[in-house]
């Protein structure tokens, strides 16, 4: 079992920059690779990014390149997102989830956190 607490949402203006933290506690955290996902009113789920339990890999959606990115430090069992070039359209609850392999599928995530709220304003 793995329990993930998210943190580091908030209220951001359009342009601006926010990074998301995920804690993880119970088995080990080095062991699994880590994803963020975000879901928007009214809208399903979507992958953000994900990042290999080793933190070689990373994997983004394409709407998220070059503006967000994934880190992992597995000394401190965190997971960041750090997320710039802020949008109106970004706002939505993010989740951090783990998996015994990264994917960009939600289906494929055994854990996941309670989300945090991020709002960008125009």
């Amino acid at each position: 079992q793995v329990q993930l607490v998210e943190s580091g949402g908030g209220l951001v203006q359009a342009g601006g920059s926010l990074r998301l933290s995920c804690a993880a506690s119970g088995r080990t955290f080095s062991s699994y690779a880590m994803g963020w996902f975000r879901q928007a009113p009214g809208k399903e789920r979507e992958f953000v990014a994900a990042i290999t339990w080793t933190g070689g890999m990373t994997y983004y959606a394409d709407s998220m390149k070059g503006r967000f990115t994934i880190s992992r430090d597995n000394a401190k069992n965190t997971v960041y997102l750090q997320m710039s070039s802020l949008k109106p359209e970004d706002t939505a609850v993010y989740y951090c989830a783990a998996s015994y392999g990264s994917s960009r599928l939600s289906r494929n995530y055994d854990y996941w956190g309670q989300g945090t709220q991020v709002t960008v304003s125009s």
